[in-house]
């Protein structure tokens, strides 16, 4: 059985020749009509003129500038730029000047300033508040959860294929619900720091043992801690608050009908992620938790520091090991234009694009592998979830766009290409899964790597794209959006690429 999926189509497609929609054809056309004019009453310098004006117009409505359209490089480079002269890119923590009022409010860069963390009621055996994240500029609510998932790599072909089944069954199950709107999969690989065996060694190791061990141990774990990664998976539900609050009316309102609410999907959604994907475990983080992997999200190095103070905790009840909500994120950030600066870490990012001949199941796991110690990979796996009504529509669209351009081709005598029919078919087989009840997602996919500010990040980026390329799939980078592309791939509080309040 083959773990190759391939099954996915545009977003949109052109009807027009050469793949153009409609508004782009409108705009050629219009440009077009001067020319045509001009050399109707033989006017040649005035054609010429025009035809170049043109020329121009074209190139800025068709062509392409990574990945954005000409006419959206030109605008979001002004709004870059705008916003750096006004010092809008550049963020100070109020803790780093003095200015902390509360510690348990949010102090956070970007689009994660709108986000506020509430601690859900008391749930399970041991009672714990799952933390609900509340982004008040994209009206989202979410939960995030730690999982752990033996992987894919030793596996063979049928429990990779009962894994792809049971993430397929995650999606449909999702969307039947009606309340979850985006599933987002995040792995990160935590450069080893060697805290959990310092304090295994201190509290094992004799003063009376043999000198020739002790030096042993030492060199093991000095060679091992600069070859090894830490890996951390999380899951994040998103939820809108359209959806949300009519849901929570049955519920009792305010936050703790939304957690209710939430709880329930969250019990569904374990319970297929312990199933059909095998996970072996699935932990709910509460807010400490999650404040814990957001701190480390932007500062990789001072997990040792938290780990050293959990353990401390155990035999002193009285020592803090909790980080504060508003210490949580960077003293300082600057997002600049090919590379986001956070702390003493810089990191750059960039997203896949899904190769022609499908994606293997674990394709991803070249790009968690750091090419040297300090550095750290993760990445973002987002699958949006249209509801039912939309993907009708988007697959109705879609196969009405497939048939007229199949029609002027036909008409116009042109050769239809083997990637036009391929589209097509992709359409029309997508309007047959939901007809039988599967859903419509368009997933999509943002690998980040992180570095100290001491190296030059520019090389680890270019090895960043050297492993998406050795994976299987072409990088692209996000310019002007690497702050957006950071927040999404390394800190686990429900962004997205896909929201406009988050564009």
């Amino acid at each position: 059985m083959s773990q190759v999926y391939s099954d996915y189509a545009k977003a949109r497609l052109g009807w027009l020749p050469f793949g153009l929609t409609g508004w782009q054809g409108a705009i050629v056309a219009a440009s077009s009509l001067p020319v045509f004019w001009s050399l109707k009453e033989q006017a040649w310098s005035s054609a010429a003129m025009f035809l170049l004006i043109c020329l121009a117009v074209t190139g800025l409505t068709v062509g392409l500038v990574r990945g954005r359209s000409a006419i959206g490089w030109i605008v979001a480079s002004t709004a870059f730029a705008i916003g750096g002269l006004a010092r809008w890119t550049q963020f100070r923590a109020r803790a780093a000047q003095g200015a902390t009022a509360d510690l348990a409010e949010v102090d956070l860069p970007g689009v994660l300033a709108g986000v506020e963390i509430h601690e859900g009621p008391p749930t399970g055996l041991a009672a714990a508040r799952v933390a609900i994240i509340q982004n008040h500029s994209t009206r989202t609510w979410a939960v995030t959860a730690a999982i752990v998932h033996p992987g894919t790599g030793m596996r063979d072909a049928e429990d990779r294929a009962r894994m792809g089944r049971g993430l397929a069954d995650l999606l449909d199950q999702a969307s039947r619900g009606e309340l979850v709107d985006e599933i987002l999969f995040l792995v990160r690989t935590v450069p080893e720091d060697g805290a959990e065996r310092d304090q295994w060694i201190a509290r094992h190791r004799r003063p009376d043992g043999p000198a020739q061990v002790r030096v042993i141990n030492d060199e093991l774990q000095q060679v091992l801690t600069g070859a090894s990664v830490r890996t951390e998976a999380f899951i994040t539900l998103v939820v809108p608050e359209s959806r949300l609050g009519k849901a929570a009316k049955e519920a009792g309102r305010g936050i703790d009908g939304r957690a209710q609410v939430l709880y329930s999907q969250m019990a569904e959604i374990e319970a297929q992620l312990k199933g059909g994907m095998g996970c072996t475990s699935v932990s709910w983080l509460t807010s400490p938790e999650l404040a814990v992997a957001c701190r480390t999200g932007f500062a990789p190095g001072d997990r040792a520091g938290i780990i050293d103070a959990l353990a401390a905790r155990t035999r002193d009840p009285h020592v803090n090991a909790d980080v504060p909500w508003a210490m949580a994120g960077p003293s300082g950030a600057d997002a600049v234009a090919r590379h986001y600066s956070h702390d003493a870490w810089n990191s750059i990012s960039a997203t896949l694009k899904l190769p022609v001949k499908g994606a293997v199941l674990g394709a991803l796991a070249p790009i968690l592998a750091p090419t040297t110690s300090g550095e750290r990979r993760s990445y973002l796996v987002a699958f949006p979830i249209l509801s039912h009504a939309k993907a009708t529509r988007a697959s109705a669209s879609s196969e009405w766009t497939a048939d007229m351009g199949q029609a002027l081709r036909e008409k116009a005598k042109m050769k239809q290409t083997t990637k036009a029919q391929d589209e097509a078919n992709q359409v029309r087989s997508l309007e047959a899964k939901l007809a039988r009840g599967s859903a419509l997602t368009r997933p999509y996919a943002v690998c980040t790597v992180t570095a100290p500010k001491t190296v030059r990040i520019a090389e680890y980026g270019r090895r960043l794209d050297a492993s998406v390329r050795r994976a299987g799939f072409a990088p692209l980078r996000l310019d002007l959006a690497q702050d957006l592309a950071f927040a999404a791939s390394v800190v686990p509080l429900g962004v997205s690429l896909t929201r406009k309040g988050e564009a």
